[in-house]
């Protein structure tokens, strides 16, 4: 048969093919990334008639392209993170088979409907694998009556992923009849179906009636796959197929498009399991963990061993996907390092908000051998602080916003030519974006002025402080701490002041809540100080001003909170000029 379009099939005829992995995903295809919304909406589409697009399906018959190529299995049970990633499946001795070319995120939404199960993480949950933090979700419809007309998601249908506790308290709102969509499965033959309704309560609704009915026929009965089959065995035109057809949607990862590509050359480990597993050691660092996705390890391959850093297929030739592998265990650990290194510094995921500002230390500590040295904490001490500073200052000033390959060749050049130098080499980055209008990292004095008025809860903040506070030991736990205690700020009430102004100026949180009434403190000293007054504080705990940058000519009772304000403010943006330089742009 020639490549064309095909018979469509029904919906139970490609969830059997599914079933018995005669359809199966080329690894050159993204992770499925649909949210819990998109799926639903896919099902309200298909009972509603609206065209889903046609699939692309290729025919495998080569056996050296069954050998020499990674093919995965559909998921069934997809958990937010934690479970994302399709089981791979030997194929060297499979019969023919159909990889999935263009349609897999709508063939996975419509198989984890119907035949699997969908687990998303509760708003304000910790990255845990358990069911208090992501339930286990099913499909169902609410069958008593359609949504209303006004329905912010524009659908006649209410299907929604539910947990069993979201079942339960939903039953028992009026006007709810819940369907488990899986359970229509059971009704191939349409005179079951009319049995089952008629044995229901709801036997009288006609709305329920119909949508049950509708929804089997969709499944059963209409030819709704409509599908393109591509015959041809040579691997560059099914390539060149893929990246056109999945131009546009959901953005592709050029990690999972290149897989095919690298697993076919990488004869030491498996690519995608390996990429992965850096992914996962990384969030395992901190709480919570950092969250890197493949695209990010393999930027960092590049920039480690390429001239040209583009994500583009030229530059994942055999020669450099071998030098990736042959090189593996030494890229892995120096990047897990990197990452352990700003976790020490006090860093989070929501703090480090450009991931590729790392990368520069990773290419430090690769080329420079200390991937198994430089979180010992006796040694590398200058290193780390300038590697350290170099984060902050490339963190506050956004330089990897935009242009960010351009960026990292340039740093990567600087890097290069230094690394005879004992230290990390600051001072030269900073010269060689001296001239660069919106990437030097400089700081005028309205700049830093702006800085100061960062709010607590800020991803900048822990940044700020860290460089203000530089000559602390990072060796140390430190948290971020209001001088004067948050809770008196809460308190206040305008009649406690003898005029409104002096009200207004207390309860500004540009000034009890902003790096001016802030300071990195050890964790042990944090959890005794609570909401200690800031004098009884200093008193009590014999306190060093100048260590915590506390000024030293005012009154430190909250009677004269304004002149702390004032005092402290001048006194932190001297120490900011003192640690990066200032300029009069």
């Amino acid at each position: 048969m020639s490549s064309g379009f095909a018979t469509p099939i029904t919906i139970k005829d490609a969830i059997d093919k599914i079933v018995a992995r005669q359809y199966l995903i080329p690894a050159i295809q993204r992770k499925f990334v649909w949210s819990s919304d998109k799926v639903e909406t896919l099902f309200d589409s298909i009972m509603r008639g609206y065209p889903i697009n046609s699939f692309m399906f290729w025919e495998i018959k080569e056996q050296s392209i069954k050998n020499d190529f990674k093919f995965y299995q559909f998921l069934t049970e997809y958990r937010q993170f934690f479970k994302e990633d399709n089981i791979d499946i030997d194929t060297k001795a499979f019969p023919d088979f159909y990889a999935v070319i263009d349609g897999q995120q709508r063939l996975t939404s419509i198989y984890l409907g119907l035949k699997g199960s969908y687990a998303y993480k509760m708003p304000r949950a910790w990255w845990k694998d358990d069911e208090k933090s992501l339930p286990t979700r099913h499909l169902y419809v609410n069958i008593a009556s359609p949504l209303p007309d006004e329905d912010e998601r524009q659908m006649k249908y209410d299907f929604r992923f539910l947990s069993g506790s979201d079942y339960e308290r939903l039953s028992k709102e009026s006007n709810t009849i819940w369907f488990k969509v899986n359970d229509i499965l059971r009704y191939e033959d349409a005179n079951d179906l009319d049995n089952y309704i008629d044995q229901q309560t709801w036997n009288n609704n006609q709305f329920a009636k119909s949508t049950i009915r509708t929804l089997r026929k969709k499944i059963f009965d209409e030819k709704i796959i409509n599908y393109y089959l591509e015959t041809s065995q040579e691997i560059d035109v099914v390539l060149d197929i893929f990246i056109r057809t999945n131009s546009g949607g959901e953005p592709l990862s050029f990690s999972n498009l290149l897989m095919s590509i690298t697993t076919a050359n990488w004869t030491l480990r498996d690519a995608r399991k390996s990429l992965e597993d850096v992914v996962k050691k990384v969030f395992e660092i901190g709480k919570p963990g950092f969250m890197v996705n493949a695209d990010f390890i393999l930027k960092v391959c590049l920039v480690l061993f390429n001239d040209n850093i583009k994500f583009q297929v030229k530059n994942f030739d055999r020669k450099s996907v071998q030098q990736f592998d042959l090189n593996w265990d030494r890229i892995k650990d120096s990047i897990i390092a990197a990452f352990k290194l700003v976790e020490s510094w006090g860093f989070n995921d929501s703090s480090l908000r450009a991931k590729n500002a790392v990368i520069p230390l990773v290419y430090y500590i690769y080329h420079k051998n200390l991937e198994n040295d430089i979180n010992n904490q006796a040694h590398h001490q200058d290193e780390k602080d300038a590697m350290r500073k170099w984060l902050c200052l490339s963190l506050l000033k956004r330089v990897f916003g935009g242009q960010s390959d351009a960026i990292l060749t340039t740093i990567r050049k600087v890097l290069r030519n230094n690394l005879n130098l004992q230290d990390f080499p600051l001072e030269q980055i900073k010269e060689a974006f001296k001239d660069n209008p919106t990437k030097n990292l400089a700081f005028s004095s309205e700049y830093i002025e702006g800085l100061l008025t960062t709010q607590k809860d800020d991803p900048n903040c822990y940044p700020i402080l860290a460089l203000i506070y530089s000559h602390l030991n990072f060796n140390q736990v430190f948290h971020k701490d209001h001088l004067h205690p948050f809770s008196y700020f809460q308190k206040l009430k305008e009649t406690d002041f003898e005029n409104r102004d002096l009200f207004l100026f207390y309860t500004n949180p540009l000034n009890y809540n902003s790096i001016v009434n802030l300071q990195l403190l050890n964790s042990s000293l944090n959890e005794s100080k609570l909401d200690t007054p800031l004098e009884t504080w200093i008193q009590d705990k014999k306190i060093d001003l100048d260590n915590q940058l506390i000024p030293k000519d005012v009154d430190l009772s909250i009677k004269y909170f304004p002149d702390f304000v004032s005092k402290r403010k001048e006194l932190l943006k001297k120490r900011f000029e003192e640690i990066v330089g200032t300029t009069n742009e």
